[in-house]
């Protein structure tokens, strides 16, 4: 909201929307004529028979996911499996990078029965690689200041902006990826800025712990986090605790730079009744989900839910 964002925003691919709904119903149609052969196997997941909660994630992403089990997209993945009367929780890890998907949702499983797993737990509402449920949380971006280099005192971005017009010098870490850099110039502030990779080689290595472990150490002043991140580490991080955290409200004057998000969970396209099934779960739990949330410092907003586009498709 794994998964940065920290919020992971949709990717697009060279095909276009409409040639991924031709290439949907293409499949759809040769699954439906795979079943009408004696003994031929069902590439649609079946809700009815499912024994464990097949969830594809990210193995390094806390305080999202991890191969340990230790985030909190886990601990709500092991409630809808209990939920679900399921066994429990079978994982399929890829990196939240390209390929994501098309390596784990849409990966039929060796044996050529189903796919490798059935629900992706953290994926911008608006997704298009994947049917994107209801979202189950909507959190923000934060400003994040280092304490004791003159900044302690600040409770908005104005008292920021006063302080620099007034002198006090301010680096930003900034990312290549994210409403960060938007901010950053709105204000007029690129040449206080030291640049940082959302994605680097090692997909073991966070964005926003770099960022924060900076902070900490003084090499940078000043960051924008999502939200969720930022939260974990000021939880359990050595040194967070002392960081200034100041959530951040969506930027309407132009140009406009957009703060908050909701995260949805997704399937497969043309598994409606299963989208459903999601859907009940994240309404009927949504008290438990953001109690998980909360435990995880996670800094929630109302639920906020776009209206549905003429072309949506489950």
């Amino acid at each position: 909201m794994k998964k940065y964002i920290d919020v992971r925003l949709p990717w697009r691919t060279p095909f276009g929307r409409s040639s991924n709904a031709q290439i949907r119903s293409w499949r759809i149609c040769l699954a439906c004529l795979l079943l009408l052969i004696p003994g031929a196997p069902s590439v649609l997941a079946d809700a009815g028979e499912r024994t464990v909660l097949k969830v594809c994630a990210d193995p390094y992403l806390l305080p999202f996911s991890n191969r340990k089990e230790q985030g909190f997209e886990n601990k709500i993945a092991e409630l809808f499996a209990e939920k679900l009367g399921l066994e429990g929780v079978q994982y399929e890890f890829f990196p939240t990078r390209i390929g994501f998907i098309r390596n784990t949702l849409k990966a039929e499983s060796e044996s050529g029965l189903g796919f490798k797993c059935d629900l992706v737990m953290n994926v911008s509402e608006r997704f298009e690689l994947a049917a994107p449920t209801d979202p189950y949380y909507t959190s923000t971006h934060a400003l994040v200041l280092a304490d004791g280099r003159g900044m302690d005192d600040v409770t908005s971005p104005e008292m920021l902006f006063e302080l620099i017009e007034n002198g006090l010098k301010v680096r930003f870490g900034v990312t290549d990826r994210g409403p960060d850099q938007f901010w950053v110039f709105k204000h007029g502030l690129m040449g206080n800025i030291k640049p940082y990779q959302s994605q680097t080689g090692d997909p073991e290595v966070h964005p926003g712990l770099t960022l924060t472990k900076d902070l900490i150490a003084g090499t940078i002043d000043a960051a924008i986090v999502w939200g969720p991140t930022i939260g974990w580490y000021v939880k359990t991080l050595e040194g967070a605790e002392n960081l200034i955290v100041l959530p951040l409200s969506d930027d309407f004057s132009p140009p406009p730079v957009k703060f908050e998000f909701s995260v949805a969970m997704a399937v497969r396209y043309g598994e409606k009744e299963w989208k459903d099934q999601v859907n009940q779960l994240i309404a009927e739990n949504q008290a438990e989900i953001n109690a998980i949330l909360e435990d995880y410092g996670v800094p929630l907003l109302p639920l906020k839910k776009s209206p549905r586009r003429d072309d949506d498709d489950d």
